[in-house]
């Protein structure tokens, strides 16, 4: 049966029908539909009245549909607070659950109304009882970015429980892109360090574990920003947060993970190369390319080479060596049919954060052919600026942490204009507004 008559009059909101129907005896605690009861269909409708009937002709307020659901939380997920009011006085369990094990706190957190939070808790339900996936209802009103309600279950939910769940609040708030819930989270004095457990990381392909990561895959710099000045980690994840924001091409988010200490020297862990993984994302941009030179990338490692001068092995097909598993080197990429063109801009551009560096033959035979080669070749074959190599050796003793953490710079004892020098800020094109430098 779909729906019987009483059901029908109901969803139709006909209160004179239900009464007519009930009075010729219709059966009031008649399963229809998903096994739910007519009950069930005034209490997801709100409607009171015709709920007050029925309690009133015998219908049961416990009746569990196919999938675990009472009226209390059918009225709950859609937040009729006086609808769940009536039910549980008239002996609606505030503490039944559904098959997966949602509690109808879960369902009134995940529809936001507040009041129908607090009504819940002041009758007794419990905020610490999770789903079978170990969500609690602080997790899902911080998903639904429902803020009041997040309020309300942020002191009644135990820190035990939520380490129990193997996720924290603060991931879903980040998840859901909600920086509102986030703040208040984060004020409520909640870990933005927590990692998730390895169960639920196991739900991800790329085994996520921070909340920081959840932000950086959505893009949403606001919540980013406000879990890195909060404190929050960048380098905790497998696949790096930088990555994800250089793969997305999105300047503001990479240079916000740099300036909170982002490692620009990681190495992925898919087809790992010789050189920092980060090039790879930046050797058609040269904003994003300065961007991270500026911050400490390692551009020695891109002309390193075992095969210096002499002719390099070929094995296979182009860019497919026996090493293209592990440990590819620069001049092996940037040498390929569908790159080659770029060399020239990018090699020129390194060249301006080294001192001497030779070039190997693969890589010279590939740049001589390119029209930036004589000033290339200039630079590389002619001494460098004592002003130049002072700055190189400055850079050097800071060490690549401190470059990764600017703030550090502001405690050294330097004038100003020597700190910008010392940082590349003339060619900091993000921060001068340049973004159109495409080759």
């Amino acid at each position: 049966m779909l729906y019987c008559p009483l059901s029908s009059a109901i969803r139709h909101g006909s209160y004179d029908i239900a009464s007519l129907l009930l009075r010729h005896n219709a059966n009031v605690n008649l399963a229809c539909a998903d096994n739910r009861t007519a009950l069930h269909e005034a209490a997801k409708l709100g409607r009171k009245d015709i709920a007050g009937l029925l309690l009133r002709a015998g219908a049961d307020p416990d009746y569990t549909s196919n999938f675990g659901f009472t009226p209390l939380a059918l009225a709950a997920q859609n937040g009729h607070t006086e609808v769940m009011e009536l039910l549980i006085q008239k002996g609606a369990s505030v503490l039944a659950q559904a098959s997966d094990s949602a509690s109808i706190l879960f369902e009134a957190a995940a529809a936001g109304n507040p009041d129908a939070v607090s009504l819940l808790l002041e009758y007794g339900a419990d905020a610490n009882i999770p789903k079978h996936s170990g969500h609690l209802p602080i997790h899902r009103a911080a998903y639904r970015g429902h803020l009041l309600a997040l309020r309300t279950l942020i002191p009644v939910t135990d820190i035990g429980a939520i380490r129990r769940s193997g996720i924290s609040p603060v991931h879903s708030a980040a998840a859901g892109g909600h920086p509102e819930c986030l703040n208040l989270l984060l004020r409520s004095g909640f870990d933005v360090n927590f990692m998730l457990a390895q169960r639920v990381r196991k739900g991800y392909d790329d085994e996520r574990k921070s909340a920081l990561y959840f932000a950086v895959s959505n893009s949403d710099i606001t919540s980013a920003k406000l879990l890195l000045d909060a404190g929050a980690l960048p380098n905790q994840d497998p696949v790096n947060c930088l990555q994800v924001a250089l793969r997305m091409g999105n300047y503001e988010l990479v240079n916000l993970l740099l300036r909170h200490g982002s490692n620009v020297n990681y190495i992925c862990r898919v087809n790992p190369l010789h050189f920092p993984s980060a090039l790879q994302y930046a050797l058609k941009d040269e904003v994003m390319l300065r961007m991270l030179l500026n911050f400490g990338y390692d551009v020695y490692k891109c002309f390193e080479c075992p095969h210096g001068n002499n002719v390099h092995s070929i094995l296979g097909y182009e860019g497919w060596t026996s090493t293209i598993i592990k440990d590819t080197m620069f001049c092996e990429v940037i040498t390929l049919t569908w790159l080659r063109h770029l060399s020239g801009n990018v090699v020129r551009v390194m060249l301006d954060y080294t001192d001497h560096v030779q070039f190997c033959s693969k890589l010279r035979e590939t740049l001589m052919k390119q029209n930036l080669w004589p000033e290339i070749h200039s630079i590389s074959t002619n001494p460098r600026s004592l002003k130049h190599l002072c700055r190189l050796k400055i850079r050097k003793c800071m060490g690549k942490l401190h470059l990764r953490c600017p703030v550090f710079m502001s405690f050294l004892p330097l004038p100003g204009r020597l700190k910008d020098y010392i940082l590349y800020k003339e060619y900091d094109l993000y921060g001068q507004g340049n973004f159109v430098r495409n080759w």
